[in-house]
């Protein structure tokens, strides 16, 4: 499902002609296989947000190999990328990232509208997932009339509305309270089990890792599982 081999990633910095570069990600590898839940722990700075950003394109490797869905996207340019998101992938966001001047049901229908699915069908398929998530009685609400939990339980429903092979989440907890962080993490493991849909997620959170069939750690852009170097 996702391969990453020897992932090597730096950010330079500096002025033209003088650039550092600044290693991020080093001799990095794994696998995640269809319909698991991964996920890799870390701290602020630890590279976790960069190796999200290289497994969905909207960065580039330096050296090594991305393959996903049994495609090698690693060289693959920006045109490509942005189907290859939209068909393969949904996203799932720390500050949830919905549109504010659109309702619940126009921000989880906005990616079926991006697909050319005609209205009668996106219709059906938004209010027969927005009941699955539990808000089928706040289609018309916006966002900012929606509590922490309410705004993510949208946000995994436009993540889902397409049909994704793997959600990708970016510390998807991260702003809710306790109880509703349980809510939610119940939801992904539901419907990972119904679905079988391959959830990777990022988090600095043990206890949000702890759902997770796999469970990498990510420090100084080293990536170990169980406390032994992830190898090619």
């Amino acid at each position: 499902m996702i391969i990453i081999k020897d992932l090597n990633h730096s950010f330079k910095v500096g002025k033209k002609g003088k650039e550092k570069e600044i290693p991020v990600l080093k001799d990095l590898s794994l696998r995640i296989n269809r319909g698991e839940i991964a996920s890799i722990v870390g701290r602020s700075g630890s590279g976790k947000s960069t190796l999200l950003n290289l497994i969905s394109g909207f960065i580039s490797p330096t050296t090594g190999e991305i393959v996903v869905n049994e495609t090698n996207v690693t060289a693959y340019s920006e045109k490509n990328w942005a189907k290859f998101r939209l068909d393969h992938f949904g996203f799932i966001f720390q500050s949830f990232q919905l549109i504010p001047s659109l309702t619940t049901f126009e921000n989880v229908e906005l990616p079926l509208t991006l697909k050319g699915i005609d209205s009668t069908e996106r219709k059906t398929r938004v209010m027969e997932l927005l009941s699955r998530v539990g808000l089928s009685d706040h289609a018309e609400h916006y966002p900012n009339e929606l509590s922490g939990g309410q705004q993510q339980r949208v946000s995994i429903a436009r993540a889902l509305i397409t049909n994704p092979k793997i959600i990708l989440a970016d510390e998807p907890t991260g702003s809710l309270d306790s109880e509703t962080e349980k809510e939610v993490l119940a939801l992904i493991k539901e419907l990972n089990k119904e679905k079988g849909i391959t959830f990777f997620i990022i988090t600095h959170d043990e206890e949000v890792a702890s759902i997770s069939d796999q469970q990498f750690h990510l420090h100084d852009g080293v990536l170990t599982k169980g406390g032994v170097l992830v190898e090619a």
